[in-house]
């Protein structure tokens, strides 16, 4: 249930996001794009990990906003020793059961990917997965990450703006506009996701969409350099295209999505 932020609380943003995927949290994985269905698709992931972040090798990783812990043991497969961070604790229930089951070692901790209270440079990479788009302050939460990494490390942002209406999405709309004039209205059955989405939406940096230029402008902000975008993420979701509808996956490739990789100099 969505709790309610009333006169003379301290109910704020950051908890409605939190109680937004604690909703979230028990079918997540039931979504491609979400959880990973295929050796194809793992193998994707492993390939644009190395790519920008290279093998573990027992260097250390925090995965923020880890969800069910499915990016965190993509970097617990490559070697990494990894911390996986998130703000629901119902997620993190989901990821160390995950965990248990496949015998990992990954730490999984309740924390704030926007003040991580972990120690600074202590981190050899630090990864996120549709994380930045919901950030209430970008600007202070990529000053924070460079703090925790040690000269040299990297961050690696996979997301995507996923509010601008595409092509694809815009003539999705007018031809469901079209049907629906010829047929009785249905309730929506992700109202309750929708309201406290729509909420969010609101209040949040990227209310207009992450677009990659602005992430960049405020990582350089921040002190990161270089900053390189990497928008050739094809392999992956071809590979989860085959899960979905052809609807979704028509959606999801018209989207802009990136793959970003910062360096804190050293």
């Amino acid at each position: 249930m969505r709790t309610c932020m009333t006169a003379g609380t301290n109910y704020s943003v950051r908890d409605e996001i939190r109680d937004y995927w604690s909703m979230r949290a028990e079918s997540f994985d039931l979504s491609p794009g979400h959880e990973i269905f295929s050796e194809t698709e793992r193998s994707a992931w492993h390939r644009l990990i190395k790519k920008h972040l290279g093998q573990g090798e027992g260097r250390r990783a925090l995965d923020l906003a880890c969800g069910t812990g499915v990016v965190s043991h993509l970097m617990h497969d490559l070697g990494y020793a990894v911390t996986g961070l998130d703000w629901s604790e119902a997620m993190l229930d989901k990821a160390r059961a995950k965990s248990n089951t496949r015998g990992s070692s990954i730490r999984f901790l309740m924390r704030d990917a926007e003040a991580t209270g972990e120690d600074e440079a202590s981190y050899d990479v630090i990864v996120t997965r549709h994380l930045v788009w919901t950030l209430v302050d970008p600007a202070a939460a990529f000053a924070h990450w460079f703090n925790l990494l040690k000269p040299g490390g990297r961050v690696l942002i996979v997301d995507g703006d996923f509010v601008t209406q595409t092509w694809f999405r815009k003539l999705r709309r007018w031809l469901d506009a079209a049907v629906n004039r010829f047929r009785p209205a249905k309730p929506d059955p992700r109202g309750d996701f929708r309201t406290q989405y729509q909420s969010i939406m609101s209040q949040i940096y990227f209310r207009q969409g992450a677009r990659a230029p602005e992430v960049v402008r405020l990582l350089q902000g921040a002190g990161f350099e270089p900053v390189i975008v990497d928008t050739s993420l094809g392999e992956i979701h071809r590979a989860q295209g085959r899960n979905m509808p052809i609807a979704q996956f028509l959606d999801r490739a018209t989207q802009h999505r990136y793959a970003i990789c910062a360096v804190r100099p050293g």
